[in-house]
């Protein structure tokens, strides 16, 4: 599948913002939970590392960890996606601060490959406090990530960064950045989902102060929100009736891990219900 133009993307978009129909995009770690996403009108797929981490049983934060080259496993995971979504665009997560690549290199490949436009993950920004404190110092701060966008958005890439606060906004915003997600934290719920989140009110609060930083650089920005506690649809539409300017949601534990564990295990229960009527016991 070749790259879809990113002014047909956000032509669309915008169409559908006057409509007022939410724009959702979601995270896919196998090419499987990308065609089922495409076949449920899914608007953006994304793939980076956490996405076959999390489908293969491990939580997403695995994707924060040395456990893999970030950005050659979503080049790997390309060749099973790519092929198999026939109209939806397809993202790339890059991890901006990478200090192996030679950046522009690295986006305009993955836009060779089909790749419609990208996402900052994995993320500086999920951590905090003393390791935050040590990456911002030692040259492996978020602003790559900002200067990671502002390149893809030069190569004419689609770009929907996360951000975790009003400065970050801001500063993706000023970068160029398409559409700003709101991220909320690791996605709860399941099996290998995070077990402590802020409150859905709580998130309203975070959304209204990240959305209004956001639109203060530019108006035209889209928003969506991500993770924490919203995870099914009625967390989304909670937050969409509550926040102003808001246009969407972005899910990806909730788009594929939670729906897979929830039909997998309803139906291996379903078919152990099953009984053997026309069986008889043998006499010994």
């Amino acid at each position: 599948m070749a790259a879809i133009p990113r002014k047909d993307i956000l032509k669309k978009f915008k169409a559908m913002i006057a409509d007022g129909v939410p724009i959702v995009g979601g995270g896919a770690g196998t090419g499987l939970s990308a065609k089922a996403e495409e076949a449920g009108g899914i608007d953006l797929i994304i793939i980076y590392n956490s996405g076959r981490y999390r489908m293969a049983g491990r939580g997403s934060a695995a994707g924060l960890l040395a456990y893999g080259n970030a950005n050659e496993i979503v080049k790997e995971m390309a060749y099973e996606v790519l092929p198999v979504v026939k109209k939806t665009p397809v993202l790339a997560g890059v991890n901006g601060t990478d200090p192996f690549v030679i950046m522009p290199l690295l986006l305009a490949e993955l836009k060779t490959m089909g790749f419609s436009g990208v996402q900052n993950f994995p993320t500086i920004g999920l951590f905090d406090g003393s390791m935050r404190q040590s990456f911002e110092e030692t040259g492996m701060g978020f602003g790559l990530e900002v200067d990671m966008i502002a390149e893809a958005h030069k190569l004419d890439l689609l770009t929907t960064p996360y951000v975790f606060n009003p400065d970050e906004a801001r500063a993706m915003t000023k970068a160029g950045a398409d559409i700003v997600v709101a991220h909320m934290g690791v996605t709860t719920g399941g099996s290998i989902g995070a077990t402590s989140a802020k409150s859905l009110d709580d998130c309203v609060v975070q959304i209204d102060a990240i959305a209004n930083a956001a639109r203060s650089v530019r108006k035209d920005v889209i928003l969506l929100c991500h993770g924490g506690p919203i995870s099914m649809p009625e967390d989304a539409r909670y937050i969409l009736d509550r926040c102003k300017g808001l246009h969407g949601f972005y899910g990806a534990s909730s788009m594929e891990r939670l729906p897979a564990e929830a039909a997998i295990t309803r139906q291996t229960a379903d078919f152990k219900a099953v009984t053997l009527h026309n069986q008889k016991k043998k006499k010994g």
